[in-house]
């Protein structure tokens, strides 16, 4: 009987140790990354850039950003169940640098926030709930793609490139 009490205690635990897995393993590996890669590009690429287009009929640096801090606001307010912000249609006349870096850094600390309280069960727990949970993160990582040319066009190593290349530095040393 003791040896069937353990027994079940074994399996349980990683059970239980386990039941956010989905949602902590997004947070720590995809959104805190992409978030970090672009904040930091919002913070590296000069002032002057933020009017810049790779091409006409593409969007500039700011509306990447713009559209990033948008869809930020719009489904994080689906995760925390609460009405969309004012912030998220503000953010369509934001041009400067620190407006638009400032307001992606904002709209990412909502996310952070609604993501802390976020169970696996409820990030299935409907459509409209796992479709924003997946688009943060995806979306993010498509807009950070995007901008990465913008990046290199105007001669600034992207913070992924030089993240890896900080570590592989620190490694040598």
């Amino acid at each position: 009987m003791r040896k069937s009490v353990m027994l079940c205690c074994l399996l349980v635990l990683p059970t239980l140790d386990a039941q956010n897995h989905l949602t902590g393993t997004a947070t720590q590996r995809y959104f805190n990354v992409v978030r970090r890669n672009l904040e930091t590009s919002a913070d590296v690429m000069p002032a002057e850039k933020y009017s810049f287009r790779l091409t006409d009929g593409q969007m500039t640096f700011a509306e990447w950003l713009i559209h990033a801090t948008q869809r930020n606001y719009s489904d994080c307010a689906v995760l925390k169940s609460e009405p969309v912000l004012a912030a998220e249609k503000q953010a369509a006349k934001l041009k400067e640098k620190a407006e638009v870096s400032k307001a992606l850094k904002d709209s990412f600390a909502y996310c952070a926030e609604a993501l802390q309280s976020l169970t696996d069960q409820k990030a299935i727990s409907s459509d409209p709930v796992s479709y924003a949970f997946l688009h943060l993160v995806v979306h993010n990582n498509e807009i950070y793609g995007n901008i990465v040319g913008y990046l290199r066009v105007s001669g600034i190593v992207p913070p992924s490139t030089a993240s890896r290349a900080a570590q592989k530095s620190t490694k040598k040393n």
